[in-house]
């Protein structure tokens, strides 16, 4: 069983982004312009829109048109735009626009503005509506004509896309239809990344997304439990900044989004907190403020894509098990019954697939896992000798030293492994790689005083050390 949902991304250890002029941060501000393109019965919808508005648990009204709320978004695009883009511009701070096709085709003048301001306009799809019930191929139709709409208003096509009220397909139709630089319909990073398909029976090329956000989002105005006052949005804002400035003075710098909507924000009384958050940025020398678009060429030179050498969630068993399977020294059946578990990129990494290999070890009886212990070699022993050791085992031992011993000190090692086999009934195990050759004989001394069960224990959590130590020569960490 495969689990597609990828809950490590980068993990403990992100990449540098490398912005431009050593930036800690890098913020993002997002226009959506959805006005004109909403659900309303003169586009052809079955009823009024119910999201997004001064409203509050506003419903959709099948058959009728809902004249407050047509009010309400036509004071985004006749004030809202218009606040907004003198506040930018006066601040000289670069946008990206999440456009609605049909909206921006119903509002030539605002168009013209983004323009002359040199603000990206993105796609945001052809309609501001919900695709969680469309079938594949007309939301498939709905995207190819958002892009034609698009280019036919904008003069190009769109290079960016924000769908918004995605469907299951929605990611997947974007990134097959092969001409977005960049995709942001997630919200699961604080850094851009690339999503491939491979294993999920999908001819897709790597595409780059740039995650998006809803906690920055003046959206929040329009919810309940949200933002009631401009005081409050700028609070957060500027607290979600301090802390992502000071993580990049620590060596992790991230990306910032600010998500934003001309009826929502462009409200007199909440577009003053949008002002003193944008000054409050701009107090701060290393900010790089930057479209979208500016975003994914920064990220395309800096960390092109680049396919790992091993994916275990999406290998094949004969595979899986020919390349894991001596991870647990010549017990092949532990690979085999972690291929059999829910993997899923979490376990693409050395931590991951331990974890994996461990669960099998875990739940194997007690006589399999003595098995385990007894597939290993002695320490310096008659197989080491005779150059009969596993490649990872040969590698181990000589890290400690225990391929050059002196007489004196092979004839230890051989007392010693005798008096722990005699006395537990399977080899002396550490993980030598942790160890020097004065460190390995003290532990075979503590532990010849165990009780049984204890050592058993304490092996066993050896042989998963070691296990570790082998796939971080593998894998990820």
């Amino acid at each position: 069983m495969r689990y597609v949902r990828d809950m490590r991304g980068y993990g403990a250890n992100p990449p540098d982004p490398k912005w431009p002029g050593g930036a800690r941060v890098c913020v993002q501000l997002v226009v959506n312009y959805e006005e004109g393109g909403e659900n309303c019965v003169l586009h052809g919808d079955a009823a009024s829109e119910g999201f997004l508005s001064e409203i509050t648990g506003a419903q959709p009204w099948p058959g009728q048109r809902h004249w407050n709320m047509e009010s309400i978004y036509e004071y985004g695009a006749r004030a809202g735009f218009w606040r907004l883009h003198r506040l930018f511009t006066g601040a000289g701070v670069p946008v990206t626009v999440y456009g609605v096709a049909s909206a921006l085709a119903r509002s030539p003048d605002q168009v013209e503005a983004m323009q002359a301001a040199g603000w990206e306009i993105a796609s945001h799809g052809l309609r501001w509506i919900d695709y969680r019930d469309h079938d594949e191929a007309a939301e498939r139709a709905d995207l190819v004509e958002a892009i034609r709409l698009h280019a036919e208003v904008v003069g190009e096509r769109p290079t960016g896309l924000y769908l918004g009220r995605t469907s299951v397909n929605s990611i997947r139709l974007a990134c097959a239809e092969g001409g977005f630089a960049y995709i942001s319909d997630t919200y699961d990073d604080d850094l851009p990344y690339w999503l491939d398909h491979d294993g999920q029976g999908n001819a897709i090329a790597p595409q780059l997304v740039i995650p998006y956000t809803l906690d920055a989002n003046d959206m929040r105005f329009a919810i309940q439990a949200g933002f009631t006052a401009g005081d409050q949005f700028f609070t957060y804002l500027r607290d979600a900044f301090d802390t992502l400035y000071e993580e990049g003075g620590n060596g992790r710098p991230r990306m910032m989004s600010v998500g934003l909507h001309c009826r929502l924000i462009g409200r007199p009384g909440r577009a003053a907190a949008l002002q003193r958050f944008i000054d409050h940025v701009k107090s701060h020398d290393r900010v790089w403020v930057a479209r979208r678009i500016d975003i994914a060429e920064h990220w395309r030179r800096h960390h092109p894509y680049a396919a790992p050498k091993l994916r275990p969630s999406r290998m094949e068993r004969q595979a899986f098990v020919s390349t894991f399977g001596g991870i647990f020294e010549h017990s092949p059946w532990i690979a085999e019954r972690a291929f059999e578990l829910e993997l899923g990129p979490a376990h693409d990494s050395a931590g991951g697939l331990h974890n994996a290999l461990c669960r099998a070890f875990r739940s194997a009886s007690e006589a399999e896992r003595l098995g385990v212990l007894k597939a290993h070699p002695d320490l310096a022993g008659k197989l080491a000798a005779a150059k009969r050791l596993t490649a990872e085992s040969t590698a181990e031992q000589a890290s400690a030293g225990l391929d050059a011993l002196t007489d004196a000190e092979r004839e230890t090692f051989t007392a010693l492994n005798a008096r722990y086999t005699e006395k537990f009934g399977f080899p002396f195990i550490i993980a030598v790689r942790d160890n020097t050759k004065a460190s390995i004989l003290g532990a075979f001394e503590r532990r010849l005083a165990n009780d049984a069960a204890s050592e058993f224990a304490t092996a066993c959590r050896q042989v998963e050390r070691i296990a570790r130590l082998r796939l971080d020569a593998l894998l990820p960490a």
